[in-house]
């Protein structure tokens, strides 16, 4: 396994929009599975060249098995929130903790950010301990914070500072 993270391209609309309409996958970002290709599309070149997000595939070895995002970067308080996704049918391999820790290295050595923080829902355990084991801690409890499946979810807040101690990959 060799992963590394690269930009997303024009080229991986496919695989983008296979994610963003799987209705068990985008259940954990908190967003409405149903977007056409076509929408997809202009989404997506309607955010190039957004310097306040940074959108890299998950790699291994040529093949796209994720994307990892730093969005709603703010310059000015050297912060932002951290997204991830793997692939069905590749989660269950490390990709998630180690894609994580790759993106947390650019986040604080070539971005100079701060912090990092996510939202997780409460029902996404695999989740919340992967980003324990990457460094994160709980920073706070949102009730009834998302509209999922036609009820309220409680998430959690985690967040992880460039001075935190985080393990060694």
């Amino acid at each position: 396994m060799a992963v590394t993270l690269r930009a997303q391209e024009v080229t991986d609309v496919e695989f983008l929009h296979s994610l963003f309409s799987d209705p068990e996958v985008v259940r954990y970002w908190f967003v409405e599975p149903y977007v056409t290709r076509t929408d997809f599309e202009t989404k997506f070149e309607a955010r190039r060249g957004d310097r306040t997000a940074r959108r890299f595939i998950i790699d291994d070895d040529g093949e796209a098995v994720g994307i990892v995002e730093l969005v709603d970067i703010r310059e000015t308080h050297r912060n932002c929130e951290f997204q991830i996704i793997v692939a069905p049918g590749r989660q269950g391999h490390g990709y998630a903790q180690t894609a994580t820790t790759l993106i947390l290295d650019y986040a604080f050595k070539t971005l100079n950010l701060h912090k990092v923080y996510l939202q997780v829902d409460d029902e996404n355990e695999g989740a919340i301990h992967v980003y324990r084991k990457c460094g994160f801690q709980v920073e706070g409890h949102q009730r009834e914070e998302f509209w999922v499946d036609g009820g309220y979810h409680d998430a959690t807040r985690m967040v992880v500072f460039a001075s935190d101690p985080r393990p060694e990959a």
